[in-house]
């Protein structure tokens, strides 16, 4: 008979997802992956469906920084600087998505669904801007946090 009150790994998973969707970081990550999936319905289903790439990258680059930070894998992995590789990855979506949504919005006329995706677009290049900035303000206060005094010069009795 099977052991019911061990925990499997799935059920595991969807506690990590449930429980990090339910934090700021989490639930910012989600929307993100979320509008840009409707940006790249609305860029397909337009005539001119090349502003695609931008969403398509946008969504893999925000599903993996969901998948690294929901599974801890920051901790595991600390060759890489993850927040300052979040933090680039949040300017840049914000930069492209801002640009190219501008662009659909003015030269879209007559293409309600290029239209569409630029109007969702501007609404993602403030999400990625609003991730961007509650990333600088997490560098910043980790960095005031590092710099603190070890007090080597008070143990040695000189100040």
């Amino acid at each position: 008979m099977a052991d019911t009150t061990a925990s499997s790994p799935a059920g595991n998973c969807l506690e990590r997802l449930k429980s990090y969707t339910k934090t700021q970081k989490g639930f910012i990550l989600a929307t993100e992956i979320l509008i840009s999936l409707i940006i790249l319905i609305c860029y397909a289903s337009s005539m001119y469906g090349g502003y695609s790439a931008v969403a398509i990258c946008e969504m893999v680059f925000a599903t993996i920084m969901f998948i690294v930070f929901m599974m801890e894998l920051d901790k595991q992995f600390q060759v890489v600087h993850w927040v300052w590789t979040d933090l680039i990855r949040a300017a840049i979506g914000a930069a492209l998505y801002l640009i190219t949504s501008l662009i659909c919005v003015i030269q879209g006329a007559g293409d309600g669904a290029r239209i569409a995706g630029g109007v969702f677009g501007l609404l993602a290049g403030l999400l990625f801007a609003y991730d961007t900035y509650t990333i600088y303000l997490q560098l910043k206060n980790s960095r005031g946090h590092s710099a603190a005094s070890t007090g080597v010069f008070s143990n040695m009795g000189c100040f």
